[in-house]
């Protein structure tokens, strides 16, 4: 038989003896004994002699157990441990994979016997395929005959392979990939795959797209000296009750290939890691997989993270950032793989989150455990009666219709092996804006190419640009939310690979740096969802009591706003086709030396206004500069 599933329990290896040799002093004779026990892969079969023959009287049946001590006559007898034979024997746990599992059952499990050169091959938390042979065991590990008609099933394996994340659930057809680099294609794709992550809740456009860059994760690098850089990105969501925050954790668990669910009053740090547990039946020590090693390639969900107690928020350190977890307990000394995302959901200290407050209080977590979550999002609840009655007409309407073949679920197996009609879903309940969102199934299957084909590497622009930006948040750390250390400057360039990856684009260029700098701005320096997503952090906040009518420019004003726009307009396009006779690259004091504005009075009237319109087209993406030297982009 074939059974897959994932490694939970990992026994130690242990020599079986299969032949013992014993010399007698008294009689100077050398006497030999096999054993056949129930785990014996021959048992049952006839013997076999020395050429090969198979001797049809004979069967092949279970030895004593008892190690012989003394010859017939009462001689003491000596192990010759040289001339013994052994073999490797290990026992492994085998349980069923999270996204096979029947919904509401717990996960089957069965145990494997490995001998010989099949033991050492497989860690907790991997994930193998395996073929053997079933067998129900009458005596139990120590030896002793069943006497409650209850037996102990095993599988013999004779074959190991490792496997990777299943995604045996994904079936793709001949139009799925046609499709996939169409849509690519697109200059607003995340923001199609953002309103395809969770459609049935309003709003949170800022956190799906974070998601979907989760989903999608950076590109993972092993450099020669050993040094590991993860590119899992990891997000926390703290806010008030009720936003949502669950409901997110469980849609992006139906969208990973891999993901474990687990709540942080529920579970304690040996838990999500790894424990040394003892065998009821051998009593020796066995290494048990958490959540985080059974994770490995996936994704992680925890929910009510603030509920976690303190020691068991400093166990899952490591398996954040090194993505590994060390074990050194009972003589057992392991590393395992955790190489996972970390999706948490949290509430604020005081239930609600208390605007009066910094955000730091607020959270409650130290900044040693918050540097290691590439984004934090505070989502709050706002009492505004236009977002209300939209929250309010989307429930509803969730609730009013159904699903185009009259179901209320989403599709079932049946339908997943049959040609989809259509890679967008329908949505009535949102037909006033016209933004289509696509179908669960597709939405797996492009992640998945996504995620699988491409591996962005960094352009040169990219890395100036992500350079400028992170020195620029690291002069801004009074208002910040999360710590600006160098895993910040990591986070861009993980979030910035996601992106070029949603673009199936083989380098991450200037556009995707723009993007991730966006989605990291909001959640340093933002504290509020409604906030549009192109909001730049340099624009200063509005305190002003004024009315809108003292506001309003006077007519002398209106005409030097009107002459200073015409006059960058005019500018920007001297410079565009400057850059364009020489090549797209330019040093500042050769534009300026070319340049001279008409109206201009004086040199450093041209130098302002140059300086001016190069921070708009740098803004615009348009041209980027670095060291004195302007670079065009398109």
């Amino acid at each position: 038989m074939c059974v897959e599933g994932v490694a939970t329990k990992v026994s130690t290896i242990k020599p079986k003896v299969v032949q013992s040799v014993h010399y007698c002093p008294t009689t100077t004779q050398h006497s030999s004994r096999e054993y056949i026990d129930a785990t014996d892969p021959h048992l049952g079969l006839n013997a076999v002699d020395t050429t090969g023959r198979e001797i049809p009287d004979r069967v092949i049946h279970i030895t004593p157990s008892v190690y012989p001590t003394k010859d017939k006559e009462g001689h003491a007898l000596e192990t010759e441990y040289g001339l013994s034979t052994f073999k490797d024997h290990q026992t492994i746990v085998l349980q069923e994979m999270p996204e096979k599992a029947p919904m509401g059952q717990l996960p089957r499990s069965v145990e494997l016997v490995l001998d010989h050169d099949l033991v050492d091959r497989i860690k907790p938390g991997d994930r193998v395929r395996v073929v053997g042979t079933y067998r129900a065991l009458a005596v139990s590990s120590n030896g002793q005959q069943s006497s409650s008609g209850v037996f102990r099933t095993v599988v013999l394996v004779n074959h190991v392979q490792t496997i990777g994340v299943s995604t045996s659930r994904l079936h793709f057809h001949e139009n799925d990939v046609p499709n996939i680099k169409e849509l690519a294609a697109q200059p607003n794709i995340l923001d199609v795959l953002g309103r395809s992550v969770a459609p049935s809740i309003h709003g949170h456009d800022i956190i799906k797209k974070a998601l979907v860059l989760q989903l999608l994760a950076g590109v993972e690098k092993n450099l020669e000296n050993g040094t590991h850089l993860r590119g899992d990105i990891n997000i926390l969501m703290v806010g008030d009750p009720s936003t949502a925050k669950s409901q997110l954790l469980r849609s992006a668990m139906t969208i990973a290939p891999l993901a474990v669910s687990t709540t942080g009053k529920g579970s304690s740090g040996v838990g999500l890691t790894a424990a040394v547990t003892s065998d009821p039946d051998t009593r020796e020590r066995r290494l048990e997989a958490g959540a985080m090693v059974l994770a490995d390639r996936g994704l992680v969900c925890v929910d009510e993270f603030d509920k976690m107690g303190e020691n068991d928020r400093v166990a899952i350190h490591e398996a954040m950032e090194q993505q590994t977890v060390t074990i050194a307990k009972a003589g057992i000394h392991a590393s395992l793989n955790a190489r996972c995302a970390v999706l948490a959901a949290a509430n604020p200290v005081y239930g609600q989150y208390d605007r009066r407050r910094k955000i730091q209080e607020n959270i409650g977590l130290p900044d040693s455990l918050l540097s290691r979550f590439d984004l934090l999002f505070v989502v709050l609840d706002q009492m505004d009666p236009e977002t209300d009655r939209l929250i309010a007409a989307h429930v509803i309407g969730g609730h009013r219709y159904r699903d185009d073949d009259g179901e209320d679920d989403e599709s079932d197996d049946d339908q997943e092996h049959s040609p989809p009609q259509s890679i967008w879903q329908r949505r009535r309940r949102n037909a006033a804006t016209n933004e289509d969102a696509l179908t669960h199934d597709f939405l797996r299957k492009y992640l998945h190419y996504a995620k699988s084909r491409v591996s962005p590497v960094l352009t040169e622009a990219a890395r100036e640009f992500i350079a400028q930006k992170y020195a620029e948040m690291r002069s801004r750390q009074d208002d910040r939310t999360l710590p600006i250390t160098a895993r910040s400057l990591e986070t861009v360039i993980r979030l910035a690979t996601a992106h070029a990856k949603a673009r199936l684009n083989a380098t991450v260029e200037h556009e995707d740096c723009v993007v991730a700098m966006d989605l990291l701005s909001f959640a340093l320096y933002h504290e509020q969802e409604s906030s549009p997503p192109n909001l730049k952090r340099d624009l200063p906040a509005v305190v002003s009591d004024e009315s809108d009518a003292e506001l309003t420019p006077s007519p002398p004003q209106r005409a030097r706003l009107e002459s200073a726009a015409a006059k960058s307009d005019v500018l920007s396009t001297r410079i565009w086709q400057f850059l364009s006779e020489h090549d797209g690259a330019v040093d500042v004091e050769t534009l300026t030396a070319s340049l001279a504005l008409p109206n201009a009075k004086n040199d450093l009237e041209t130098l302002d206004a140059l300086q001016t319109t190069l921070v708009e087209m740098e803004t615009q993406g348009r041209v980027h500069l670095t060291e004195g030297v302007i670079y065009a982009l398109n």
